[in-house]
């Protein structure tokens, strides 16, 4: 079974990235595993952070000679901002005079519910780990999974559809998705130039107001067999597993698989995709097709050979540089809720975060069902799978 943590804070020395239940003999790519980290760093409306940190994965555990060993894998990503903070965020008691307490709660954030659920005097502890930074770590862990998924053929990318009020009018083929992904400079991974152009427009016009704005972004897995999840039990069913691990990112306020949204308020007949079965010229049946994907490649809760899809919704970031109002702490007196460097738009780097958690589902869950200590062993049994669906 494939299990993942992350460990730090915001404004710490370093996040941590923990991963065990990789097969051994998995190819480890690290410029691929920088180059995820480099994506989610990138995008219009990002903040003065992103300036300092050049996120680089340190690989601790887990991988030698260039694979995997089977054992964990524990990942470091150093914080170059910490210089800044060690006397703030000491781990020692330190000087009292030095730290940076957080003295309102900003309206849309963790930190009220957080310093009241732990009796903190202040949010400072709440907003260093609720921080979308935590999201770093999962992208690093993702990288792996999808290095894995990647020998199994299995593909995962992700671009936006939506920023603010503007929204892309068409489906994206898996072409188009995966040209954004290559992209070496990110604006608001659009597949419609023009589209992006109008999201830009969006995002400055938050910005000129101190606002923020936020969107929804696409994840698509691509070449993912019939047969992952399962419909036997509730806890099992991919798509509620998806909709947790992309729900739990930072500012995810609902999530979609497939067409879910526009089906609540559609008939069946224009809902559910009808099934046909492709052959070759030659006449030899190939397997089954869907002309449409409403159902984003899910049926009760079991992958059914069509593409993945899913889409996360994003609120804007709670960080305003014209504060909401708010209450201090210390004497409840009404004040402007706290201001700490922050964005205007995240929703492409949200899109590589669910990635990352879209990815590591969908491995732990391919792991699950093909098992195998080493990947050579994982392969074969995947490959003997994929003859068995061939010729059902």
């Amino acid at each position: 079974m494939i299990r993942f943590s992350t460990a730090g804070e915001s404004h710490g020395e370093a996040l941590i990235a923990l991963i065990s239940g990789m097969p051994a003999g998995v190819p480890v790519d690290l410029d691929f595993v920088n180059h995820e980290l480099w994506r989610r760093q990138q995008g219009y409306g990002r903040g003065g952070r992103m300036k300092i940190e050049t996120d680089k994965a340190h690989v601790l555990s887990g991988v030698r000679h260039g694979k995997t060993i089977g054992s964990p894998i524990a990942i470091e990503i150093v914080n170059r901002d910490w210089k800044n903070w060690e006397e703030k965020l000491p781990v020692e008691a330190g000087d009292p005079g030095k730290h940076q307490p957080v003295a309102s709660p900003r309206p849309g954030h963790a930190d009220l519910a957080g310093a009241l659920k732990f009796n903190f005097p202040d949010a400072r502890y709440v907003l260093e780990r609720a921080s979308a930074r935590e999201s770093t770590a999962r992208v690093a862990g993702g990288a792996f999974a999808k290095l894995l998924l990647r020998h199994l053929g299995i593909e995962v990318a992700s671009h936006v559809i939506r920023v603010g009020r503007v929204e892309l009018d068409r489906t994206a083929a898996w072409e188009e998705i995966v040209s954004v992904v290559a992209r070496d400079e990110i604006v608001l991974s659009c597949v419609d130039a023009a589209t992006e152009a109008r999201m830009k427009e969006e995002v400055e016009q938050a910005s000129r107001t101190g606002d923020t704005v936020g969107g929804v972004f696409e994840v698509v897995v691509h070449g993912a067999p019939a047969g992952l999840g399962t419909y036997a039990n509730w806890d099992e069913r991919l798509d509620g597993l998806l909709a947790w691990s992309v729900m739990s990112l930072q500012a995810v306020k609902a999530v979609e698989i497939g067409r879910g949204i526009t089906a609540a308020e559609s008939f069946g007949s224009k809902v559910h995709d009808a099934i046909h079965y492709a052959t070759e010229p030659t006449g030899r049946p190939t397997r089954f097709t869907r002309e449409q994907n409403n159902a984003g490649g899910i049926e009760g809760g079991v992958s059914n050979g069509e593409d993945i899809v899913v889409r996360g919704y994003l609120k804007p970031i709670s960080t305003l540089r014209r504060p909401l109002e708010s209450v201090r702490f210390d004497t409840r007196a009404a004040t402007s809720a706290s201001y700490e460097r922050s964005d205007i738009c995240v929703v492409p780097a949200a899109g590589v975060a669910a990635e990352a958690m879209v990815a590591l589902t969908v491995a732990g869950l391919a792991q699950q069902k093909f098992g195998g200590d080493s990947a050579l062993e994982m392969k074969r049994n995947f490959d003997g799978y994929i003859e068995q669906i061939r010729s059902y």
